[in-house]
């Protein structure tokens, strides 16, 4: 049986900003861009009683909090604090699984130090962030990425919370199944059609009939609901794409402010591509007209896209494939990415794909 810790950051990029800045601490802050199409990034403890939280707009967040303080991102001063906390990491073992700058996984089944419990390790590992970064971080002990996932969230900030094997199926059924990885508000909405609202009720459904409603993440389900969850920690994930995107302060919708707002993504993908060494044959582009409307076109070419002179042509016949001149652009987005080109597929000309190649939001 593995034990698994997943180590979640309190409140990360607001921490960061309260601990380098005195003046910030015990106020409610949100870290973002404070602009009419401004997106909450990470509120304070202090800000979260009004009801802010992560990804609201940022002027519904100043309508709920008037006392509000934004705090600009200061991804660079993030990313230093992220590596100090996951060298700490790697003083225990090296299976450890990046979720994002504040976030990640730790198989300590064997460990570099030896140590036989897991709630040891964790323990150690919280107070070593704090000695070293001034913040506290929350963990949760279980023998599964699941359980240990839900376990970090329970005792939030500064937690520590472990999930035994024997204990694993009670706690799972009096969860509400909004806590279960992959069931998001649309899905909780259809179990609760179903009469379906905690864990230990979904446990009673059938895997056919999960499979039924929900397709193959019925499987997942129907796992899940009894503690079941065989995925490994990895330390290792193969980039997939590179990508970047801007979301406009207003809608444009003239054409020569479209390509040069087009023109300078270009400029920053490469800049990017540049950085991560990353190798891709296909450029995606995505549109954004409001927030329940949006395309994808793609082309897929024989040659490595790196420069400028290489993707800027692409971008502008991927534009013309799409209905810009029609409607103004809210968002515009591209990205390199490096599919398999089928065997069918005529060796030396491009292809077309269109809407296959979903953006990864964590990325931008």
């Amino acid at each position: 049986m593995r034990k698994i810790i997943h180590i979640d950051m309190d409140a990360f990029f607001a921490s960061v900003e309260q601990r380098d800045n005195p003046g910030l601490r015990g106020k409610p802050i949100a870290v973002g861009f404070d602009g009419p199409r401004g997106v909450v990034s990470t509120a304070s403890y202090e800000a979260r009683p009004f009801g802010v939280h992560s990804a609201m707009p940022m002027a519904q967040a100043r309508r709920r909090c008037p006392h509000l303080v934004v705090v600009p991102c200061h991804f660079d001063r993030y990313k230093a604090v992220s590596r100090q906390i996951h060298a700490v990491f790697h003083e225990y073992t090296d299976l450890v699984e990046p979720i994002s700058l504040d976030e990640a996984f730790l198989d300590v089944t064997e460990n570099k130090k030896g140590m036989e419990l897991a709630v040891d390790i964790a323990r150690e590992i919280k107070q070593k962030i704090l000695d070293r970064t001034a913040l506290t971080a929350s963990a949760g002990v279980s023998y599964n990425k699941l359980l240990a996932k839900i376990s970090s969230d329970m005792r939030k900030p500064d937690g520590l919370f472990t999930v035994h094997p024997d204990r694993a199926l009670g706690f799972i059924g009096s969860l509400p199944v909004e806590k279960l990885w992959g069931i998001g508000p649309k899905t909780a909405k259809r179990m609760h059609d179903m009469g379906v609202f905690t864990g230990g009720q979904l446990r009673q459904v059938s895997r056919r009939h999960l499979v039924q409603v929900f397709g193959k993440m019925g499987n997942v389900y129907y796992d899940f609901s009894r503690g079941i969850d065989n995925r490994c920690v990895v330390a290792f994930h193969e980039r997939k794409s590179v990508g970047c995107e801007r979301t406009f302060l207003e809608d444009i919708h003239v054409e020569s402010k479209i390509i040069i707002e087009l023109y300078h993504i270009v400029l920053e993908l490469v800049e990017r591509l540049a950085r991560s060494g990353f190798e891709g044959r296909t450029l995606t582009l995505k549109l954004k007209w409001d927030a329940a409307s949006q395309i994808t076109r793609s082309l897929t070419q024989e040659r490595v896209l790196r420069t400028k002179d290489d993707i800027l042509p692409l971008a502008k016949r991927l534009l013309g494939e799409t209905a810009y001149h029609d409607r103004p652009v809210r968002l515009m987005g591209l990205s390199v990415s490096s599919p398999v080109i089928e065997k069918a597929d005529a060796p030396g000309r491009p292809v077309w794909r269109e809407g296959l190649l979903p953006f990864d939001e964590n990325l931008f």
